[in-house]
């Protein structure tokens, strides 16, 4: 069943289960891509009903790291890992280090940083058993929490999607409902605001919700309604899969351009997105820029690199949309088409990444290691 589900995904170079009885560790590592470089891509707990479940998930996220560091112009290949866990019960310092362990032994085939369900404190634990971790805290030598720089990637995403359907980046007096006031979702909000959008939110938080409504003038609908309002952009900020048979009829948006991973439930949704005249941006273009932000960092990190490399989301979206209408595809197609010419080019001109004895850029230094 195994070996059936990861061909079915297809084509990862490696997938590594990692188990520590006495620390509590049940974890999956799955790298895609090493041409282009190492491969990055964080590391998300969840209370998974099944290991199967764990698989498909970390293999399905772990291709899209490919994609989304190959559209970005990253000299990084794709890679995820999950841990099987309540990650409001079953943290322990001691898991995050025997999982740092195992990070270690893949000698740098493999970075980590946080993800769904995982904190900076989290990534501090690792990086005390492997260099191999970014999203550390600023104390380490680290970027911190990159919720607000993938926030500020998905609200260029949102403007170039903006130029391309209305024919203006300004959002001012625009109607943008955003499903999810989670790390992401809220700096999103706020920039939107910022900006001058019209706010339309919901989230299972309530406490959330209500800072949204005081303090972002937002209108609160409830969690069934957000997919239906009338509005210009649909934000999607929580999980995936949110474009699916049961909601896309219900869509009253022009844009979708949003944070979370894998919106599409299937390839095929994406095609009615492009027959329904609803322009989306690929999810794994527009959702970057916490990826850009911690390739950064293995640079050394400059917050002011870290912005700039964001804005370029922009013009990755603009370029996507040329294509897409160029040869008559749907969008997320036209995303694919940018990242595997890329692949091709610029990874014939390497080989399957191996490891490195240090990180590829620059060595973290840090007193007592």
């Amino acid at each position: 069943m195994v070996f059936e589900t990861i061909a079915k995904t297809g084509d990862h170079e490696q997938i590594v289960y990692c188990y520590d009885k006495d620390a509590g560790l049940k974890a999956i590592i799955a790298i895609h891509n090493t041409a282009l470089g190492p491969a990055l891509g964080g590391t998300r707990m969840w209370n998974y009903a099944t290991e199967e479940e764990a698989l498909v998930d970390v293999l399905r996220l772990s291709r899209g790291m490919t994609y989304k560091a190959a559209a970005a112009g990253l000299n990084l290949g794709g890679g995820k890992a999950v841990i099987i866990g309540d990650p409001k019960k079953d943290k322990s310092e001691a898991l995050f280090r025997a999982f740092g362990q195992f990070i270690n032994s893949l000698n740098g085939r493999y970075i980590t940083a946080e993800d769904v369900g995982t904190t900076v404190k989290d990534m501090g634990h690792v990086f005390a058993e492997t260099s191999w971790v970014t999203g550390i805290s600023p104390a380490l030598g680290g970027s911190g929490d990159p919720s607000p720089l993938t926030a500020r990637g998905v609200l260029h995403a949102v403007k170039a999607s903006a130029f391309e359907k209305f024919g203006s980046a300004d959002l001012k007096g625009k109607k943008v409902a955003v499903q999810g006031l989670g790390k992401v979702g809220y700096y999103l909000a706020e920039y939107l605001h910022k900006n001058g959008a019209e706010l339309i939110v919901a989230d299972i938080d309530e406490e959330m919700v209500k800072k949204a409504e005081e303090k972002l003038k937002a209108k609160v609908v409830s969690t069934d309604e957000i997919l239906s309002v009338d509005c210009d952009i649909l934000a999607p900020c929580a999980m995936g899969a949110i474009i699916n048979d049961d909601t896309i009829s219900k869509l009253n948006c022009k844009v979708v351009a949003g944070a979370a991973n894998n919106m599409l439930k299937e390839f095929k949704h994406g095609d009615q997105l492009h027959e329904m005249g609803i322009l989306y941006a690929p999810d794994y273009v527009a959702n970057a820029g916490g990826l850009m932000n911690v390739f950064v960092e293995l640079e050394g990190y400059s917050r002011e690199r870290a912005l700039e490399r964001t804005q370029g989301i922009y013009d990755n979206l603009i370029e996507i949309y040329k294509i897409s209408k160029e040869m008559g595809i749907p969008s997320y197609k036209a995303a694919d088409e940018m990242a595997e010419r890329r692949l091709a080019q610029i990874g014939r001109l390497k080989q399957k990444h191996t490891g490195l004895s240090s990180r590829p850029f620059t060595t973290l230094k840090v007193e007592g290691r």
